[in-house]
């Protein structure tokens, strides 16, 4: 009810281009999130889903993050992660646009799950290094092993929980950081805060389900006042946050 809730209140303040007047976010809404070719890619990430989607096989999950909402159980087949945790097929291709658009060199995505984000966000830029993290060791042994399966090979996924893994990378910079791992507030704004000291410029943080909860909602009504941010998009299921200096500080709602 309040997803229903905040959706409706989305959709009366939302926008589309003609409502945006900075040239970044304008070009950035027309020329990908907007794009309507039918990349060739499309049918490879297609593909990659359809193998999840028929494969039965059954695993044991360790879930670090806010739990799920679907699954009572910890043992749970692929197919079934697929279809209702797994990243959806208009998503998967808007994250590859995405990565082709900006064409970032360095990405860190938490919270690998299956891979179909993954594989978008490699095949959108060939030179993206990807460093993807996955709590679970069971879903991140699959995982590489369906990534290597369709010849993905940018992409170094490592196992472990975030709190323990991210002191070891917060020394590097990333052009792009997919956050998609755990819908806790408090473990949110730690892995945001810790992880705003690698962007630079023109790096790009994208953040899932920023209305997952009343939670989600606050951590994001927090980031956006961070006084290093200057632009944030919210498109209701992500929430894109910018660092660009030249940029005045806007905050924009875009339906796609």
């Amino acid at each position: 009810m309040f997803q229903i809730i905040e959706y409706i209140k989305f959709l009366f303040k939302s926008t589309n281009q003609h409502g945006v007047h900075s040239p970044f976010v304008y070009d950035l809404v027309t020329k990908c999130f907007y794009d309507n070719t039918k990349h060739e890619t499309y049918s490879t990430l297609s593909n990659y889903r359809k193998a999840l989607l028929s494969n039965k096989e059954s695993i044991e999950i360790t879930d670090f993050g806010s739990g799920s909402r679907v699954f009572k159980s910890n043992t749970r087949a692929i197919n079934k992660i697929a279809k209702t945790s797994g990243t959806s097929k208009k998503r998967a291709q808007l994250l590859f646009r995405i990565v082709k658009y900006f064409k970032p060199k360095h990405t860190l995505e938490l919270g690998t799950s299956l891979g179909i984000a993954t594989q978008a966000m490699a095949l959108g830029h060939p030179e993206n290094n990807i460093i993807s993290i996955e709590g679970c060791a069971h879903i991140s042994e699959f995982t590489k092993q369906h990534l290597s399966d369709f010849n993905i090979k940018n992409v170094s996924l490592k196992t472990g929980e975030f709190e323990t893994m991210l002191p070891k990378l917060k020394d590097s910079n990333y052009d792009l950081i997919f956050f998609d791992g755990n819908h806790n507030k408090e473990a949110t704004l730690d892995y945001f805060n810790t992880l705003i000291e690698t962007a630079h410029n023109d790096s790009v943080f994208i953040f899932d389900d920023i209305y997952w909860s009343k939670d989600m909602l606050e951590t994001w009504n927090i980031i956006k006042t961070h006084p290093k941010v200057t632009v944030t998009i919210d498109t209701f299921f992500w929430g894109f946050v910018s660092f660009r200096k030249e940029q005045a500080k806007e905050n924009f709602t875009i339906r796609l």
